[in-house]
């Protein structure tokens, strides 16, 4: 299967039967790798009976496809492909072009396969082998030893290099050279990188290689096995020191192309039919998916790839490497067959020269001299310049040196793709050297002993994942959000665990001793990150000992022998493989065997498997732990089974996607609410937050890639790339359909909201076909993938995504239409349980939707509730409204006379901060008492009440015309059912804690709070400004709840200026804070200060101007702002430009207060308005920036 992917393939003379050289990887369930080295060839069919049953299927083939109206050829092919034992449709293809296959005047040709299984790969040197053995077949001379000697010596006298050794190996014609890597190297890598960056071109490859990091679905596409291999070896081989954990099927063969339906990340490679479109190629899942068109040098990404670090120079410095040898940056068509030939043809001329090839020619001439003549160079160099052909200038040298000149260029070459593997691939592990430098200062070493850890592995965190990402730069952070959410890099910070309990694995230990020796170099403060690029210094260094040891051979195998074989059989008949002598290659040497010893053979035998394990890595104790991460998520489905492809087989596999799917989803739900839950606590006072926003966002992102590999899962049928759009899609269309024929059904939504009046918020129409049309209304999305992904994060945000997919899949003969029956969508218990894990996610408000798409234009629907018993309903003046977020705000907007409630629509503006209310007090009814102002976004659903309670209108309350309100989020009736338990603190009010007691509950009619209770308001406010600056800036939230809302500086200094404060009425006029304020400016208009010190007068002079500007520039603008507003204005101001703890002094000391504080006031006490100053002095280092609604109008 692996050998011949495609089955048996016929050819005839006619047809190209140049020998393919192609290897594979098998990956067993420990993560063990065996790969396979293979060599195919034709050999002439000398069976009567299969030419003439040939001829019989090609004539039935032709009579069918002319009977066939609208078979295309490709299509008809394929009926002849099916009619044979897994037959080749290419081939047949090309019979047909010459009409017909004539058993009396064509040849048959059928495919043979020599295979070499080895426990690395060592690619150059198995292929070699293997096109030395071919030679050996074809050539017209029979090879100077029976094939079962080669073979023989190969399999049990040829030991692996021992690691930092290289080792030389004799195959029929010449020797051969293979090299391993020392231990603090990096592991062996064969297949060459040049190859993959000429097929790819060095944008490309970054971007696929993106993709794999983030362990997307990545599939490869060329008509080349080889091209396949190389491509998926070379970029696995880069990701060091982490590894691919998924499936890894980097040639796949044709019988389980249904592996592509598997809904987990994997890499695979499919071979494309000659003139095969892309578009005709139907994938089951395309919404994650890294399609690379290796032949036509074309790459599909997915949606929304974040950038790699340091992009732009990481590709400079790959392009230098490359530039060094010759490597073009884009990619370019890359013949592998004429290097083929051109091998073929350098390996005729050595088989023909009749000699064994193991012992060198000692002849030395004038040439071979000249050879490394300078000028000479000089001249060659040149003539390569001006396009001249050196290889083809006739120079005269003997046939043997000529043979032996060429070889010694290809063994150039080799070694110039050598360097330059292991200086692209030194390149790249200097990059993750400098990226994760300091990962093991976030490692949580929670377990005291192996066996716990391996018990609680699911519950433990193993890795700081928040204090990790804010210690990176900005513009990496939305890569590395994703990457440290992978399998390898779970699996990297597991070994890194494990470490401690036994020995380290050898990619870590390579890896941690690179850092230890980058940070003996750098002598860097392990707190501070280098934001400069830092370029990979050790290119050199590897590049000489990969030449040191290609130079000078360590170790030498024994030479192939004669054997004891039976005479007569395996006879040589050229162009045909030997029946070999499976006896003789069934056991090793014994003492008899007069070339090597049996106690040699055996330590040799030992040597092997001692270095095979250690290449492995896997004693019993590892064997142990990677059985226990099979048991985590995907480990079990990280390599499908080739072996046995029987129905149950396939069912069974299936049934482990849906179970694995099934846990998937359990432990990302569990996640989001947990972390999101520990990030509420935190705002109730326990704990600390261990979410951010980013990592919040990550995990969404995750969700919905969840989402559409489970809705890929068994799929039939499929509109467009995204399987849940589809899906949504299909369902719309009958509903709709439904619809006409029949009344709409009842919408589902919360309840109408009811105010103390009477007055609501009319029934928002909520139900999965209103959403999607939201999202279909949306220009701003433009593909089916993005659509998908909106609508989940819409529904996510409404607290109904559970409830729609439930909707979704309660029509089963949709379900049925679209799915097979194995399909995850279809296993009736897994899918309940499905449905209550994102069920659980309603329990926590997220907005992520809103914070995503910030640039639409949304509906919003307002509502203003009078208190009708102490007021008119309806004011006569023209009132206007201005609502404002944390991403902008509306402007004024006229509010229709006579009504209360109006719609409009703008720009998001985020989660809602504050509204502005007011009106020009003109009519008889002028003045209005407004209770609250409700203000609802149509499509989240979202609404928000802004509570006032008070009057505007002139002569009334403080003479307010407008009024400046902070909003809350009000829970909808769906989160009420929840229980108070789990449910969200509203994110609009500031972050307090639920034990203390709340300032503002206490100042009801009867009761005041007390000077404790008023100084601990004040400290709790100024710890939340704290926390606020402290917090990731993109974590911060509204600054204007912690000034102005309900626990806000604003109302905890109106505590302390109330406290003592006399007679609220004087003469029956109403007496505020700021008829203080204006006295005491007044006093410091008219006095003049004098003072022992000159100084200190100068800087009082200074304050009292200052305040004096500030308290004019608010009484002067252009708003009807009532005296409690102006106070609100002030205390923003002063806090913004941190002139608080000047102007609290200068107003304890003013004569009025004496008038109009009593004597127990706080303002009165010198200790309190020290300890004031004090607490508020904490806030000089932050840079306070207000809302534009806060100060508007206000000049200063």
């Amino acid at each position: 299967m692996l050998c011949m992917p495609k089955g048996l393939s016929f050819r005839t003379q006619t047809d190209n039967r140049d020998p393919q050289f192609h290897s594979f990887i098998i990956t067993r369930e420990d993560g063990s790798r065996t790969y396979g080295f293979v060599l195919t060839f034709y050999e002439e069919v000398t069976s009567k009976q299969i030419c003439t049953a040939m001829q019989t299927l090609y004539q039935m083939h032709n009579a069918e496809q002319c009977n066939s109206v609208c078979a295309s050829s490709s299509c008809s092919m394929d009926s002849l492909a099916s009619s044979l034992d897994e037959g080749d449709s290419t081939s047949l293809a090309k019979m047909q072009h010459y009409n017909s296959y004539d058993i009396n005047r064509d040849t048959l040709y059928v495919s043979k396969s020599i295979c070499l299984i080895a426990p690395l790969p060592f690619m150059q040197a198995c292929k070699k082998f293997l096109v030395q053995l071919y030679k050996a077949v074809t050539s017209q001379q029979p090879p100077p030893l029976p094939l079962e000697s080669y073979i023989h010596n190969i399999l049990y006298e040829v030991p692996l290099p021992p690691p930092g050794r290289s080792l030389k190996f004799y195959g029929v014609y010449e020797p051969i050279v293979c090299q391993r890597p020392g231990p603090n190297e990096l592991p062996l890598s064969d297949y060459p990188l040049r190859e993959v960056f000429e097929l790819l071109g060095l944008e490309n490859l970054i971007q696929v290689f993106t993709c794999v990091l983030l362990e997307m679905q990545i599939l490869l596409y060329s008509q080349d096995y080889q091209r396949l291999m190389t491509v998926a070896e070379g970029i696995t081989t880069l990701l060091f020191p982490f590894q691919w954990q998924h499936v890894y099927v980097p040639i796949l063969p044709a019988s389980l192309l249904h592996f592509l339906d598997a809904p987990v990340p994997y890499l695979m490679g499919l071979q494309s039919k000659e003139g095969t479109d892309r578009s005709k190629l139907e994938l089951p899942q395309e919404a994650n998916l890294c399609f690379v068109d290796i032949d036509n040098h074309f790459i599909e990404l997915p949606e929304e790839l974040p950038q790699f670090p340091n992009k732009l120079d990481f590709i400079q410095e790959i392009s230098d490497v490359l530039l060094q040898f010759g490597v073009p940056l884009e990619a370019t068509l890359h013949s592998s067959e004429s290097a083929t030939k051109l091998k073929n043809l350098v390996l005729n001329e050595l088989a023909n020269d009749k000699k064994n090839g193991n012992i060198p020619s000692n002849t030395i001439n004038m040439y071979e001299l000249l050879k490394g003549n300078e000028t000479i160079a000089r001249l060659q160099a040149l003539a390569k310049r001006t396009g001249v052909a050196v290889d083809k200038m006739s120079i005269t040298a003997p046939l043997a040196e000529k043979e032996r000149d060429v070889k010694l260029q290809c063994e150039e070459g080799e070694l110039r793709d050598y360097k330059l593997n292991v200086q692209l691939r030194e390149v790249f592990a200097n990059r993750f050297t400098q990226m994760f430098s300091d990962y093991e200062a976030f490692v949580i070493q929670a377990a005291q002993d192996r066996e716990s850890w391996l018990t609680n592995r699911e519950q433990m965190q193993n890795f700081d994942k928040a204090s990790f990402l804010s210690d990176q730069s900005e513009p990496y952070l939305p890569f590395l959000s994703h990457f440290i959410e992978t399998q390898m890099f779970a699996t990297f910070i597991d070994n890194k665990i494990m470490s401690q309990w036994e020995e380290k694995d050898p990619f870590l230990r390579v890896f941690d001793s690179r850092i230890d020796k980058m940070r003996l170099y750098n002598v860097r403060a392990p707190a501070l990150r280098m934001s400069a690029y830092q370029k990979c210094g050790t290119l050199k260094e590897a590049a000489q000992a990969i030449e040191q040891r290609l130079m000078k051979i360590d170790h030498t195998a024994i030479h192939p022998h004669l054997l004891d074989m039976k005479i007569g059989q395996g006879k040589y008949e050229q162009g045909f493989f030997p029946k070999l002598q499976s006896d003789v290659l069934a056991t090793g040497p014994t003492n008899n065997n007069r070339w090597v010893s049996r106690s040699a053979t055996a330590q040799r035998r030992k040597d092997r498997l001692r270095q095979h394990s250690e290449h492995i890595g896997l004693d019993n104790d590892l064997r142990e732990k990677y059985m226990q991460e099979a048991r985590t998520l995907g480990k079990n489905l990280r390599q499908p089974k080739l072996s046995d492809l029987s129905p149950a087989v396939i069912a069974q596999t299936n049934w482990k996607f849906v179970e694995g799917l099934l846990k998937e989803c359990r432990m990302k739900t569990k996640r989001m609410l947990v972390e999101k839950m520990g990030h509420e606590a935190v705002e109730l006072g326990h704990g600390e937050a261990n979410i951010t926003g980013l990592e919040e966002n990550t995990l969404i992102a995750s969700l919905c890639d969840l989402l559409e590999r489970i809705w890929s899962h068994g799929l039939l049928v499929k509109q467009g790339k995204s399987a849940l759009w589809s899906h949504l899609i299909q369902y719309q269309d009958r509903e709709e359909k439904q619809e006409h024929l029949a009344e709409s059904p009842v919408a589902v939504g919360p309840e109408r909201r009811k105010s103390d009046t009477g007055l609501m918020l009319p029934t928002l129409r909520v139900s999965l076909i209103s959403d999607m049309r939201h999202i279909q209304n949306m220009s701003e999305i433009k593909t089916d993938v993005g659509r998908a992904r909106a609508w989940i994060r819409l529904s996510l945000e409404k607290k109904l995504l559970s409830q729609h997919l439930k909707q979704l899949l309660s029509n089963q003969a949709l379900a049925k239409k679209l799915y097979k029956r194995y399909a995850f969508l279809r296993c009736e218990e897994e899918r309940e349980q499905f449905l209550y894990h994102l069920l659980s996610l309603n329990a926590v408000n997220y907005f992520c939707f809103t914070s995503v798409f910030t640039t639409i234009v949304i509906p919003y629907r307002t509502v203003i509730i009078p208190i009708k018993k102490l007021s008119n309903a309806i004011t006569t003046s023209n009132p206007w409204i201005c609502v404002s977020g944390e991403l902008g705000d509306t402007g004024i907007m006229q509010i229709p006379k006579n009504l209360l409630e109006m719609t409009f629509e703008c720009q998001n503006l985020g989660k809602l901060t504050t509204v502005q209310l007011g009106h020009d007090n003109s009519g008889l009814l002028a003045k209005w008492l407004v209770d609250c102002v409700m203000v609802r976004n149509e499509i989240t659903g979202h609404t928000y009440k802004f509570p006032c309670g008070r009057w505007l209108g002139k002569g009334v309350d403080d003479g307010s015309l407008e009024r400046i309100l902070i909003g809350e989020l009000v829970s909808s009736a769906s989160d009420e059912d929840l229980g108070k338990q789990c449910r969200t603190p509203p994110q609009q009010k500031s972050p307090t804690s639920a034990r203390r007691l709340s300032i503002t509950a206490l100042t009801g009619k009867n009761t005041k709070p007390n000077a404790g209770q008023i100084q601990e308001g004040i400290g709790e406010a100024v710890n939340n400004i704290v926390k606020h600056f402290h917090k990731p800036e993109k974590e911060r939230g509204s600054l204007t709840v912690l000034l102005c809302g309900e626990n806000g500086l604003v109302a905890a200094l109106e505590q302390v200026f109330h406290h003592g404060f006399k007679s609220a009425r004087i003469f029956h006029k109403n007496v505020f804070i700021w008829d203080f304020i204006e006295k005491a400016v007044a006093y410091f208009e008219t006095t003049d200060q004098a003072g022992d010190n000159e100084e200190d007068v100068l800087l009082q002079k200074s304050s009292y101007a200052t305040f004096f500007r500030y308290v004019n520039a608010i009484n002067t603008a252009p708003r009807s702002i009532g005296k409690d507003g102006k106070f609100q204005i002030l205390v923003c101001l002063g806090t913004r430009d941190h002139l608080l703890p000047q102007w609290i002094p200068l107003l304890a000391e003013c004569p009025a207060i004496t008038r109009m504080y009593e004597e127990n006031a706080l303002l009165r006490d010198h200790m309190t308005v020290n300890s004031l100053i004090r607490v508020l002095q904490t806030l000089q280092d932050f840079n306070i920036i207000l809302e534009g609604s806060l100060v508007k109008g206000v000049d200063v």
